[in-house]
């Protein structure tokens, strides 16, 4: 495996389960990639969401998505940390990718509007297969 089967992966499967940190509690959601590219793993939130200050505070985090392909599926997690992008055009890509934020009233411009990547951390694959064998770390970034 290598980290285009990790990319692929993702976006095949882009519901995963997102964790970070609340001080010392650990939080986990269900959470919508945005996509995944050689560049890293992209999620969009909102300044609403109490996500955002945790991963400001602390942005280590680690996300899983699962693939139900047999009895017990495949899974693959993914170990890093956030980097928040202010960029203009991601944004309005965003908004035209995900058009049910302009529902919410947000645009391009509008300061709620939070994207951010993992770029850099590792990710490995698991499965009924490999359950008992050493994990197999992807390294990318």
């Amino acid at each position: 495996m290598n980290f285009n089967d990790a990319i692929n992966f993702a976006n095949e499967n882009k519901l995963c389960f997102f964790a970070s940190n609340d001080k010392d509690q650990p939080r986990v959601r269900a959470l919508g990639l945005w996509f995944a590219d050689e560049t890293g793993f992209y999620f969009q939130t909102g300044e609403i969401k109490e996500m955002h200050k945790q991963l400001y505070e602390n942005p280590k985090c680690e996300f899983c998505f699962f693939k139900n392909d047999d009895k017990f599926g495949t899974m693959m997690r993914v170990s890093g940390s956030v980097e928040f992008l202010d960029d203009i055009e991601l944004k309005k890509r965003v908004i035209k990718d995900r058009p049910f934020l302009a529902q919410f009233g947000l645009t391009a411009e509008s300061k709620g509007l939070l994207i951010f990547r993992v770029s850099k951390g590792t990710a490995h694959f698991w499965n009924m297969e490999s359950n008992l064998k050493e994990k197999e770390l992807i390294h990318f970034g």
